[in-house]
This record gives C-alpha cells, sequence and structure tokens, in this order.
C-alpha cells in the first residue's frame, strides 16, 4: 500500500533492506527526490517562499528566547504581562526567574521537554486567541512549581510533612500545597489581563531588521 501510494521505486525497496547504507543508495536517493527538469523551477520558488515564512515567523516571535532562562520570554505574549509586573515586584525577583519556578529541575531532559510541550500548548492558544482573562495554572505545572518550592526552600520545610506534598496528593486531600498559605507569592493577587491594563513592563523589539528599520525611517522623513 505504501509502495502503492507515494510510488516509490522497487529498487529503492530492495536497498532499504541492506545494511549499511552505501553511497549509490544515496545517489539513489536523492535522485528520486529531485522533481523532473519543467518543475525544478516552480519546486525551488514554493521552497524558497516557504523557507521565507518559517524564518519570518521564527523571528516574529522570537523562537530563539525561548532556550534561555530571560524572564522577558514570557512576555513575548501579552497574556503574561500582569504575571511578569507582579513578579518585578516581588521579593522572588532578586532570587529566582521564571523558569526557576515553572520549569523542572531534576534532569535536563525532563526540563526541555515540559519547556517544548508548555510552550507549544501556550503558542497553539495564544495564536487562535483563545486565551482566557485569568490564567489558571495546569495540573502538570502546578506539580512543577510545587517541586520547585520543596527544592529552594528544602532547609526551611525539611522537618514538616510539607516536604512530601505534591499538588497531586493535594488534590486527594494529602496536605497542602505551599501556595495556598503563601497566595500572593510571588505575583500578588492581580491576575487578570483586565485588571492591569496600563502595566509597565518590557516591550518586544521590533521584527524588522535593523538596516530594513533604518531605511523606513530615512523614507519616512524625506517624505
Amino acid at each position: 500500500m505504501f509502495n502503492t501510494i507515494i510510488r516509490v521505486p522497487d529498487y529503492l525497496f530492495a536497498e532499504l533492506y541492506k545494511a549499511p547504507y552505501t553511497a549509490e543508495f544515496m545517489k539513489k536517493i536523492i535522485k528520486f527526490l529531485i522533481p523532473p527538469g519543467q518543475w525544478q523551477l516552480p519546486v525551488a520558488i514554493l521552497l524558497g517562499i516557504l523557507a521565507g515564512i518559517g524564518i519570518l515567523i521564527l523571528r516574529a516571535s522570537n523562537a530563539h528566547s525561548y532556550l534561555s532562562d530571560d524572564p522577558k520570554t514570557c512576555i513575548n505574549c501579552h497574556v503574561m504581562y500582569s504575571q511578569y509586573a507582579s513578579w518585578t515586584h516581588s521579593s522572588h525577583r532578586e532570587v529566582a526567574v521564571c523558569n526557576d519556578c515553572h520549569v523542572p529541575h531534576d534532569n535536563v531532559f525532563r526540563k526541555y521537554m515540559f519547556k517544548a510541550m508548555d510552550g507549544m500548548r501556550h503558542a497553539t492558544i495564544f495564536t487562535a486567541r483563545a486565551e482566557p482573562q485569568v490564567i489558571q495554572i495546569k495540573q502538570a505545572g502546578a506539580n512543577v512549581v510545587q517541586e520547585n518550592c520543596i527544592r529552594c526552600h528544602l532547609e526551611l520545610i525539611s522537618m514538616v510533612s510539607s516536604i512530601q506534598v505534591t499538588a497531586d496528593s493535594h488534590d486527594e486531600g494529602a496536605g497542602a500545597r505551599c501556595w495556598d498559605c503563601h497566595r500572593e507569592t510571588p505575583h500578588g493577587s492581580v491576575n487578570s489581563l483586565s485588571s492591569a491594563p496600563f502595566t509597565i513592563i518590557p516591550r518586544m523589539e521590533s521584527v524588522l531588521p535593523a538596516w530594513l528599520e533604518k531605511s523606513l525611517k530615512a523614507n519616512e522623513t524625506k517624505e
């Protein structure tokens, strides 16, 4: 069925079962992927357009920033403005950034897997303009925040039962989460976009390259 749908030549199927792959096999693969002569220019143009759109999206979304721990990354989308502002006015600002609380730190693989999954969900919701006015943390995020509260404040709670509490066990009635008592740490009581419409925060930089922005401003001045 697979062979019928995309019409892969039989000789390529035969080569797939040979190991290791030879240079001759790779040449056959490349030859198969290159479009016929009359289609090469249209395909090249289409690939160029798709590549350009992809680069523009990466540039406009400031995609590389998501690999860092810079708190400003969290306000690439306007939805987090009130959370960022409340963090900047908290004592946690001096000792912790967003990822210190909201991302796992037990190993690097879990950290970036969590960032990827959480980021994809956020990007999908924000792009679809389906975000709520008041953001509520999901269960996976609550577990991570509770883990990090214990990780940072281990010396303070090592002698009490809170050290064994997770967000999941709290939902089952076994213990309280840290923020059940420390409710306004570090984001205060302002959690809605509409409750902080004039929040003063760093704004995103222009997505235009510096040379293009300079040229546009020069043209405006001449006019």
